[in-house]
C-alpha cells in the first residue's frame, strides 16, 4: 500500500507555509514533514462522516464505496437499472479499490500522523480523539474484510507489503486503542482542542461517552464469535454503557450545513442522477407496520403520490419518478449523519438486558429507544403511542427480533445494520432475483489493488464466506 495524503485542506496548508528569509537547501520549506494538529483533524472528522460511515466522496455520488455497499446487502437502496448489478451482488474486485482507499489512505494513515504528531508535542487530547477514531475505523474495516493489514501496516514505506492480523488479534487492538483514547482524553495537559473538532467542538467529556459506547457496540459485535459467550459480552457491554451516552445531546454526528458546498452525504448519492431509489423491502415494511417514521424517511413517487419502492432484481428499467427515494430526515441538503447516535446505545442496552436477564429488563430500553428516535424524527406523540401498542410489548420468543428490527429502522443507512444482521439473522433477508452469488454475502472481497500489490494467503475468501466473529 503506498501513503497517500488525500486532503486538499491538509496539501493547501503544505503549499501555502513560504520560504524563510535564510532557506537550509537540505530541505524544502514547501514540503514540510510534519503538520500542525488543528489542520489535520477537520478533515479527518469530515472524512469519516462523509466517506466512511456514509460512503459518499467529494466528486463521487456515493457508490462504489463499502458504507453503500451494505445498504445494498441490507436492501435499502435499489438501482433503477437493468440487473447485474450492486444489488444482486455483481462485484469484480476493482470495485472495492475506492473504499480500501478511502479507509487506509485517507483515513488510517492521516490518524496515524495525528497519533504521532500529537504524542511528539504532548498534546495528549489529540492524540485520544485520533485514536478513538482509528479504532473506529480499524473495526469498520475488519467488520467488512476479516483479516487485515494492521500491526505490520501504516508504517508509510518502510512495509509496502504488510501481512493481514487476524481479526481476533484486531479487535483486542481495537479494545485496546479505545482505553488508550480514555486515558488520553483524561489528560490537561497541550493543546486544547476547538472549533476543528467537527464532533464535539473539543468537548472531552462526549469523547470519553463515545468510546465508551464504541466500546459497547464492539463487545456486542462477538456475542456469536468462537470462544466467546453472548452473555459475557452483553455484560461487558452493560459494563462499559455504565460511562457511555445518556442522551442525544451525545450523539455521535456531522451537521450538513447545506448548500452547493457542503451537501450531506446522502443528498450527494440519492441525487436523480445517481438512479438510485428505495427499495420495495424497505418501503413495503413501513407500510405494512403503518409506522409513522415513514413520511420523514422515505419519499412518494412523484408520479403516482404512492409509497413504492423498486424490487431489487427487477431486470427492465423503470421511469424513476415512479419510486420513492430517501426522505429527508437523512436526504436532505442539509441532514445530520449520525454515526453512532444515542439511540443505539439504548438499543444495545436492550438487546444486552434481554441476553443478560429477559425480556422485562429489555422492555424500558426498548421503549425508550423507539420513543427517543420516533420524537427525533418528529413523529407525534399519539402516533407513537400506536404504534408502541402493536410493536412495542418483548417477550422471550420476540425480543431479539424486535430489538433488531427497530433498531434497523432507527438507523436506517447505518452499515451498522449489515453487523446486526450477519450476528443476529434480524432482519430476515432473502436472496434477491438474479442474484451473483450463492447467498446473501457476508463480508466483502479483497481489492484488485491489494492483490496486485500485495498478495496473501486469505485474499481468497468470498462474498458468502464468513469473518471470524460470524460463527454459525
Amino acid at each position: 500500500m503506498k501513503k497517500i495524503i488525500a486532503y486538499t485542506a491538509f496539501l493547501a496548508a503544505l503549499a501555502g507555509t513560504g520560504c524563510k528569509k535564510f532557506v537550509d537547501v537540505n530541505k524544502n520549506p514547501n514540503s514540510p514533514l510534519t503538520v500542525q494538529e488543528k489542520i489535520l483533524l477537520a478533515p479527518i472528522e469530515l472524512n469519516i462522516a462523509h466517506g466512511v460511515d456514509a460512503g459518499g466522496s467529494a466528486g463521487n455520488d456515493g457508490e462504489g464505496e463499502a458504507a453503500s455497499f451494505t445498504n445494498h446487502f441490507m436492501q435499502t437502496i435499489c438501482y433503477n437499472q437493468v440487473a447485474l448489478n450492486y444489488g444482486t451482488y455483481y462485484f469484480v474486485s476493482t470495485d472495492m479499490n475506492l473504499s480500501w482507499q478511502q479507509l487506509y489512505n485517507t483515513e488510517l494513515e492521516n490518524l496515524q500522523q495525528l497519533i504521532q504528531i500529537s504524542e511528539k508535542n504532548g498534546n495528549a487530547n489529540y492524540t485520544g480523539i485520533a485514536q478513538i477514531l482509528k479504532a473506529y475505523v480499524v473495526a469498520f474495516t475488519t467488520d467488512l474484510w476479516g483479516d487485515i493489514p494492521y500491526s505490520k501496516a501504516l508504517n508509510g514505506a518502510s512495509n509496502l507489503t504488510p501481512t493481514y492480523d487476524k481479526q481476533e488479534d484486531i479487535y483486542d487492538s481495537v479494545q485496546a486503542l479505545l482505553d488508550l483514547g480514555i486515558a488520553n482524553i483524561g489528560k490537561s495537559q497541550g493543546l486544547k482542542v476547538g472549533a476543528d473538532d467537527y464532533f464535539y467542538g473539543g468537548k472531552m467529556p462526549q469523547w470519553v461517552k463515545l468510546a465508551y459506547s464504541l466500546k459497547a457496540r464492539y463487545y456486542m459485535h462477538l456475542t456469536k464469535a468462537p470462544g466467546h459467550t453472548a452473555v459475557a459480552q452483553a455484560q461487558l457491554a452493560l459494563t462499559a454503557l455504565q460511562n457511555g451516552m445518556t442522551a442525544n445531546g451525545d450523539d455521535w454526528k456531522f451537521d450538513y450545513p447545506g448548500g452547493a458546498t457542503s451537501q450531506s452525504a446522502w443528498y450527494t448519492i440519492m441525487l436523480p442522477y445517481s438512479t438510485l431509489c428505495a427499495s420495495s423491502a424497505i418501503v413495503d415494511t413501513l407500510v405494512n407496520r403503518n409506522d409513522p417514521r415513514l413520511p420523514f424517511v422515505i419519499t412518494k413517487s412523484k408520479n403516482t403520490g404512492l409509497y413504492t419502492g423498486r424490487a431489487i432484481g427487477t431486470p427492465s428499467i423503470g421511469n424513476l419518478d415512479d419510486y420513492s427515494s430517501i426522505g429527508d430526515y437523512y436526504a436532505a441538503i442539509d441532514a445530520t449523519q449520525y454515526i453512532l447516535p444515542y439511540t443505539e446505545v439504548q438499543f444495545i442496552q436492550a438487546e444486552a438486558n434481554w441476553l443478560v436477564t429477559g425480556a422485562a429488563a429489555a422492555q424500558p430500553f426498548y421503549t425508550a429507544a423507539i420513543t427517543n428516535n420516533m420524537t427525533k424524527i418528529g413523529v407525534a406523540s399519539g402516533d407513537i403511542a400506536t404504534y408502541l401498542a402493536s410493536r412495542g410489548t418483548l417477550t422471550a420468543g420476540n425480543a431479539l427480533q424486535r430489538i433488531i428490527e427497530e433498531k434497523r429502522i432507527a438507523h436506517m443507512l447505518s452499515p451498522e445494520n449489515y453487523n446486526d444482521w450477519r450476528r443476529t439473522g434480524w432482519p430476515a433477508l432473502t436472496i434477491v432475483p438474479n442474484a451473483q452469488t450463492a447467498g446473501i454475502p457476508r463480508r466483502l472481497i479483497y481489492p484488485q489493488s491489494e492483490l496486485n500489490t500485495n498478495p496473501q494467503p486469505q485474499q481468497s475468501a468470498q462474498f458468502t464466506d464468513r469473518v471470524w466473529w460470524d460463527g454459525q
